[in-house]
């Protein structure tokens, strides 16, 4: 089965047609289908469409949120009710193309576990595309998952790269930079992508700033989630250090003016002193944040795996052994 997720804001002018369309790629190549329509909190008639759709095709589902919470909610509430060993997620504004979901499966059975779209050639005004393409590549340089088009809503995924994959805040964007980090692999596909005929953009320029900051905390949390104090306890340790060379210096140079025939200083009229203080209270509170860092991560990684398992073996199958059996009888070989 294949799910398929769909994020909706005010769009109610664009799912009838959307199902239609699905509802014809999945004729043609005879999938089974499971439709998630999510109304992130609409203010136009979506709920009532999505009812009407839902009445008359059993393959999908509705969810309704009490108010808008978001892109990354929308989706994890859609990937939280799919059924599918696939799950695909795209936008209710008719500018992804459900006729590309074909090939998203076919670059999934080349042993990809996430595949990524990449509009290529975009239908959208040059003020969005160019700060597009700068941010994708500063989350290309950052976080090492060369991608086109980090921002494409049109993904497909294996069922066990959500099942770990956990979004909150707006991280949607980056879920193949979340799974790269599990350790899952990624890969794109170009993709149609069609001019906008209806509804209206839900992104402005506050999304610049916002996915800077995102960018930065998906950094933090693919490299340093399980040891915050290497990244705080390093600058930390080099402020230390600074400080502390700092005031021997000062210590020294306080010594020698103290000797005959040199005129003494005073060290609070030095301003290397207060740079020096600065440089120690700056280290000593970062050096404590990454302590307290630590208990926290500490204490929320009991609900949490450090780790992603691919495969287990077979018990019983040929070549695999249980632990008792290879220390409680070995073989001629290895007793002689």
């Amino acid at each position: 089965m294949i799910s398929i997720v769909i994020p909706s804001l005010n769009e109610a002018t664009s799912l009838k047609q959307l199902h239609a369309q699905l509802a014809l790629v999945a004729q043609a190549q005879g999938y089974e289908l499971q439709i998630i329509i999510v109304d992130d909190g609409s203010t136009d008639n979506s709920w009532q469409v999505i009812e009407q759709i839902a009445q008359h095709d059993p393959r999908v589902l509705g969810i309704r949120f009490r108010r808008n919470f978001g892109k990354a909610a929308a989706l994890s509430a859609g990937f939280n009710a799919a059924v599918g060993e696939i799950i695909i997620t795209m936008d209710a504004d008719l500018q992804d193309d459900p006729a590309e979901i074909p090939h998203l499966i076919a670059r999934l059975d080349q042993g990809i576990d996430v595949v990524n779209g990449w509009k290529k050639e975009r239908h959208d005004p040059w003020h969005k595309t160019w700060p597009s393409k700068v941010f994708n590549l500063l989350v290309s340089w950052m976080t090492g998952v060369r991608l086109h088009d980090h921002n494409c809503g049109l993904k497909c995924f294996r069922r066990e790269v959500i099942n770990e994959v956990r979004l909150y805040g707006e991280l949607h964007r980056f879920v193949p930079v979340l799974a790269a980090a599990r350790g899952f692999r990624v890969g794109e596909v170009v993709v149609r992508h069609r001019p906008r005929t209806t509804g209206q953009s839900k992104y402005g320029w506050s999304r610049i700033p916002k996915g800077l900051l995102d960018l930065l905390t998906v950094r933090f949390i693919t490299h340093f989630n399980q040891r915050p104090q290497h990244w705080l306890g390093m600058g930390a340790l080099i402020l230390l250090l600074l400080g502390i060379l700092g005031m021997g210096y000062l210590a020294i140079l306080w010594c020698v003016t103290r000797l005959p025939g040199n005129t003494p200083i005073h060290l609070h009229e030095t301003a290397a002193l207060y740079y020096s203080l600065v440089l120690l209270l700056i280290g000593a509170q970062l050096l404590a944040l990454g302590f307290v860092a630590e208990l926290i991560s500490a204490l929320f990684s009991r609900d949490s795996d450090a780790y992603s398992i691919a495969s287990h073996t077979e018990p019983g199958k040929t070549g695999t052994h249980s632990p008792s059996t290879q220390l409680d009888q070995p073989s001629e070989s290895s007793t002689s």
